[in-house]
């Protein structure tokens, strides 16, 4: 069983996923950021691809893409310092990045890739969905790989329903239709979203992500969904602590207690 349907079947509430991107704030992190946040409970983890135009992203995030870039990080070199990453973690790893990284990789090639390394789903925020269902979800189940696909409060509910029937790992809900970036909390405009969602009583589980940075906010988005992603907020840890996963980790954690 892929190990993205394996968690959800084990675990229905306070999933906690954390992103990172590649190749920030070091070149030589990202297999190590993965083995801490393993070590420290994290139930998956989100590995972001760099671009240098990530529409959907925010200060934050961009920052880190456009360092990550100038470190190096390459779509071929992430797979590289991923080769031997099953050998020591054991959750569902996902890779996130726009369409234009893995088109110039080869698609057929990425999902092969993808699935030789150990990863386990893949969100690409800029597939168009008719793509997805005419050319790009029969080779990515081929490779046993989960193509993710974002809702947004706009998202009319046909589409959610053809999402929903036509994927299978979890739904990425967007908290709003805004860039990534933290919030103190969801208003009630975004719980009502939430709430819609949730009575659509979906096939597949359902993941809140865009500006979970506390302990409201987390406790909020796994009231209502199987769990938050968790991005910005990790990612600037990890900038202050100049790389240290561990400590970041730690600060992230004790964010969320308190």
């Amino acid at each position: 069983m892929n190990r993205i349907n394996q968690l959800f079947s084990i675990k229905q509430k306070d999933i906690l996923s954390i992103y990172f991107c590649a190749g920030f704030p070091t070149l030589e992190g990202t297999a190590s950021t993965i083995k801490v946040l393993e070590k420290k409970g994290i139930n998956m983890i989100e590995i972001g691809i760099p671009f240098s135009d990530p529409m959907a992203d925010g200060p934050v995030i961009q920052h880190a893409a456009t360092r990550a870039l100038k470190n190096g990080m390459t779509l071929k070199l992430l797979f590289d310092q991923l080769k031997d990453i099953r050998k020591e973690v054991q959750i569902p790893l996902v890779l996130m990045g726009y369409l234009n990284p893995i088109m110039q990789y080869g698609f057929k090639d990425f999902c092969r890739t993808c699935r030789e390394t150990g990863i386990d789903g893949v969100i690409i925020p800029d597939l168009p969905f008719k793509d997805y269902m005419e050319e790009y979800r029969s080779i990515a189940e081929e490779q046993d790989v989960r193509i993710i696909m974002l809702i947004t409060p706009e998202t009319s509910e046909e589409r959610i329903r053809l999402i929903d029937e036509h994927t299978d790992g979890f739904i990425y809900m967007v908290s709003s239709a805004a860039i990534t970036g933290a919030q103190k909390d969801f208003n009630a405009q975004k719980q009502a979203y939430f709430q819609r969602i949730a009575d659509m009583n979906l096939r597949n589980p359902r993941m809140i992500g865009f500006g979970i940075s506390n302990k409201q906010t987390f406790e909020t988005a796994s009231a209502h969904a199987a769990g938050a992603i968790i991005g910005s907020k990790f990612v600037t840890l990890l900038d202050e602590e100049n790389g240290n996963a561990e400590k970041a980790a730690d600060k992230l954690l004790e964010a969320l207690k308190n």
